[in-house]
């Protein structure tokens, strides 16, 4: 099960560091957008204040790279200081805990575009002995559209939850699906207008009214406001968000939920904190997803060594009664009838009545 899990850059070799360190003009403009934000969210701050300061020091992969190692990114996580890392993406098997995919991506990257990835290796990697992935548990980071279809494509169940701006309805509208169209309360139509890409870079479907339709209506102002028509913005994928919000109303979504934090946690902890996956001593991607690797067989090597001992157990205890059982019967046999049926008296009392019949 998946419980879990850029930076544009291509293979470089591992111990060159960058040479051209020209910018393209699509960089350029990403890192004018990230100062302009900066100065108006920093506008009205006093000069010399904690705000101020932590504006000049505010970095992020718009504005700095490492000369040492190109494929290193900075990471963005609330309470944890910005720095060069790597992003690594785990699945892990709920019945055992036991890793069954673990691989490094640029630091930049979402985990939604990670999960394609991470799913179609841990398919392959279960299917060499004949394993097969039927259900998926990750937690909300994993939402997109991209992620939603790889799991569609393997004909894999997922539990994700949504994104905070996923909506599954619209107050006062129904939709028509038939129609592919939006309907308020008075009737009035809102047809599918045309696709457009949002700021966050998302494709959306936008249903727009009439103006002549909200011209007269009395709802005009708690419905538009000064506007001249309603307009509303879904997400192209919205289907297939719609289906693992119907999935996760269902009782057996609560129980995955608390599957999916009991299953994780205590592998990533262990291989933070005992399996030297805090800090990667290495230069480049293909190093550090050695290391990954590395960490993980170390892991499952201590888990089957465990699992080997408690079935050697087992077999102990196992052979054990088999020999009481063994002697048992050989006792039997060589009893003689009033003893054999003395001791089958104290065992029960039908047995007893059968061996009186005989």
């Amino acid at each position: 099960m998946v419980i879990i899990i850029q930076m544009n850059s291509n293979d470089n070799n591992d111990d060159e560091p960058k040479q051209n360190n020209t910018v393209c003009s699509a960089m350029k403009k990403k890192v004018d957008l990230h100062h302009s934000w900066k100065k108006k969210a920093y506008k009205d701050m006093p000069k010399g204040s904690k705000e101020q300061q932590a504006a000049s020091k505010y970095i992020s992969n718009h504005t700095h790279y490492s000369t040492t190692d190109p494929d290193a990114g900075i990471s963005v996580k609330p309470g944890k200081p910005r720095q060069l890392n790597y992003h690594a993406q785990v699945a892990v098997d709920t019945a055992h805990h036991v890793i069954t995919q673990i691989e490094s991506h640029y630091a930049g990257k979402r985990d939604s575009q990670c999960l394609s990835s991470v799913v179609k290796n841990t398919v392959e990697n279960l299917k060499q002995n004949n394993l097969i992935v039927e259900e998926v548990l990750a937690d909300a980071g994993y939402s997109s559209g991209e992620a939603l279809q790889a799991l569609e494509d393997y004909n894999i169940k997922g539990y994700i939850p949504n994104f905070g701006q996923y909506k599954p309805s619209r107050e006062g509208f129904t939709y028509d699906k038939e129609n592919d169209r939006y309907t308020c309360s008075r009737g009035i139509h809102l047809p599918f207008k045309k696709i457009q890409t949002n700021s966050l870079g998302y494709q959306m479907k936008v249903y727009r009214s009439s103006a002549k339709d909200c011209g007269h209506c009395p709802l005009r102002s708690v419905c538009i406001g000064k506007s001249d028509f309603k307009k509303i913005d879904d997400s192209v994928d919205k289907p297939l968000y719609d289906r693992m919000h119907a999935r996760l109303q269902t009782t057996k979504a609560r129980r995955m939920k608390k599957l999916r934090s009991s299953t994780v946690e205590p592998v990533l902890g262990t291989l933070v904190n005992y399996l030297n996956m805090r800090r990667v001593n290495t230069r480049g991607m293909k190093q550090s997803n050695k290391c990954m690797l590395m960490a993980a067989i170390a892991y499952n090597l201590k888990k089957l060594m465990k699992f080997t001992a408690r079935k050697v157990q087992a077999d102990v205890k196992a052979m054990q009664q088999s020999l009481q059982n063994a002697f048992f019967m050989f006792y039997i046999l060589l009893a003689p009838i009033e003893l054999l049926i003395i001791i089958c008296c104290k065992k029960s009392k039908p047995i007893l009545m059968e061996k009186q019949m005989l």
